[in-house]
């Protein structure tokens, strides 16, 4: 198989960089994934444009969404106003492709957090279908889509990877595979790793995400929560079937480490990071040659589309979970809703306080 670019995943902090510098220098990163919408309505740091700049100006350069919202059920003035600074974006700097993330994160009055997940239904499929679409229109590069982490339900989990497959199909899309958000869901539902991922399309997998998290606390008693909260080492078992996931996943072109901006302040912290760094290297150095046949993309043109698919009742759900989480009810409360798309009877009470611990944290008033 073909040996993917190892690189990071680029954090605005000046200490960031200044903690990754040694493996800058030595051009052991081969290239940068940067969150374009993270700073779109901030000025960019001098040294971090640059940075950027000489990436994208070498190919070098990915870009990944945070805020779009690919499950929002309805279509906004926030979404238009978003791809059209993607397409400003795309005109200052060169972009090898484009991501966001499964699930849905923006109703009227949250606009922070982290995406939840949605059931594989066909008309929630459209809504998702119809919000990537919109994207792969506004940019002339390929687009794909991460996998979750955060999971209500075993049905979430065991759900995601069909999801995913028709979710990029009609735009000829890719995925994002993100290894610790499959240990996440391995813990927190007791599924082997190996498991949840050959529920996965890995012949569509382009790039892969490595990361560390922490343990949250059992609300019940139970066993601690793992989060995806990209603080700390990538864990052993991660190491341990990354081997494998790069042999099966036979289009896969990057490999990609994950720490935030802050957290990177001590000595011990950033020894860990190049312990990780060089293992993650060393794995993929094994893995194969710098050579191999190039993925040919070309863009399905589909001509002007209709209005943007919505669903009025979705969005009702969607507007009355995240208030229910918010005001953080209890986890029966939230059980016994009668809702028509989402199945709140089969959700884990663990989970979803770990929901209302992380809308409450991103949206504190």
């Amino acid at each position: 198989m073909k040996k993917p670019l190892l690189g990071l995943s680029m954090m605005p902090e000046p200490e960031f960089v200044s903690a990754i510098l040694p493996v800058l220098q030595n051009n052991s990163v081969d290239v940068l994934e940067w969150s374009f919408d993270t700073l779109f309505d901030s000025e960019e740091p001098e040294w971090l444009s640059g940075l950027l700049d000489f990436y994208a100006e070498n190919g070098r350069l990915l870009g990944h969404g945070v805020y779009y919202s690919l499950f929002d059920a309805r279509w906004t003035e926030r979404q238009e106003i978003w791809l059209e600074k993607l397409k400003k974006e795309l005109q200052l700097r060169k972009y090898n492709h484009i991501t966001e993330h499964f699930g849905f994160m923006n109703t009227e009055n949250f606009h922070q957090g982290v995406p939840l997940p949605v059931p594989l239904h066909p008309k929630i499929l459209q809504i998702g279908k119809d919000r990537l679409r919109r994207l792969q229109d506004a940019v002339e590069i390929p687009v794909g889509v991460e996998n979750l982490a955060f999971s209500f339900s075993v049905d979430d989990v065991k759900e995601q990877g069909a999801f995913l497959s028709q979710l990029v199909e009609d735009i000829d899309g890719f995925l994002i595979l993100d290894l610790h958000n499959i240990y996440c869901q391995s813990c927190n539902f007791e599924i082997d790793m190996r498991e949840i991922i050959n529920m996965y399309p890995l012949e569509k997998v382009k790039e892969i995400h490595l990361s560390g998290g922490s343990w949250q606390e059992s609300a019940y008693g139970k066993k601690p929560v793992r989060r995806d909260t990209h603080d700390d080492r990538i864990p052993e078992a991660v190491f341990e079937i990354l081997p494998e996931v790069l042999s099966q996943c036979e289009n896969l072109e990057y490999a990609i480490i994950e720490r935030l901006g802050h957290t990177l302040n001590t000595e011990t912290d950033q020894q860990i990071f190049f312990d990780d760094f060089k293992r993650v290297k060393e794995i993929a150095d094994a893995a194969g040659n710098s050579s191999g046949q190039e993925n040919i993309w070309n863009k399905k043109e589909e001509g002007a589309h209709v209005k943007p698919v919505e669903d009025l009742l979705l969005f009702d759900e969607q507007t009355k979970l995240t208030q229910l989480l918010f005001e953080e009810r209890s986890s029966q409360s939230v059980k016994d809703q009668d809702f028509h798309y989402f199945k709140p009877e089969n959700w884990d009470e663990e989970m979803i306080t770990t929901a209302q611990q992380i809308i409450k944290k991103w949206n504190p008033y």
